[in-house]
């Protein structure tokens, strides 16, 4: 069978589905993320609604390219950081991220998590699944800290953290689902890939 086809240039979804034994190719989608996320916002979307377009978006992106290989399965996925209201995108710089933290400093955040499975361009399946996580009141000293030792790693997640890593110090409490909070459920995905003969049962 084919490697399933990952639409997304996340290296931390690659990294979470081989280390997981699928076989994937990866082809990055071509999609103007802000101007779907500026169209659902006009529109008052709930950001889960956001989330799974995007995911829905990528994985058609791609999959238009392999129109003619038949049994052509492409996963999509995207992450949304709402808190209270606000989106938050990934951090342009460490100005960027620098802001972003001191905005979520002491308050609850969600990470909502979307993926979709399309087999020969067709939705087959998709899964939402949100995480809820709450930043600690740290010190304007231990930020900067931070930023220094994290280096770019801050501009590679929607929240500026990692939380697997460095970043699991500016937390006070995480309750979710921990691949959810990487960018992709993970255990969902590897069910349904099971049901359809992607990985071993």
């Amino acid at each position: 069978m084919a490697p399933l086809i990952l639409a997304s240039g996340s290296g931390t979804r690659a990294r979470l589905l081989r280390e997981a034994g699928v076989a994937i190719e990866i082809v990055p989608p071509a999609v103007d993320e802000e101007e779907v996320k500026a169209s659902y916002r006009a529109d008052g979307a709930a950001v889960e609604d956001v989330a799974l377009a995007l995911a829905e978006l990528k994985a058609a992106a791609v999959a238009r390219r392999r129109v003619a290989e038949s049994g052509t399965y492409v996963l999509g996925s995207d992450q949304m950081l709402d808190c209270d209201g606000d989106w938050f995108d990934k951090p342009a710089d460490r100005a960027a991220a620098r802001a972003q933290l001191l905005a979520l400093r002491g308050r609850t955040h969600r990470l909502v998590s979307a993926a979709v499975l399309l087999k020969d361009g067709q939705r087959i399946w998709h899964h939402v699944d949100e995480a809820r996580l709450t930043l600690r009141d740290f010190s304007d000293a231990f930020l900067e800290g931070y930023l220094e030792r994290a280096g770019a790693d801050v501009l590679g997640s929607v929240g500026a953290y990692q939380l697997e890593g460095l970043g699991a110090q500016l937390f006070a409490r995480v309750r979710g689902d921990f691949f959810t909070i990487l960018g992709l459920p993970l255990l969902p995905v590897l069910a349904i890939l099971r049901e359809h003969g992607m990985v071993p049962a």
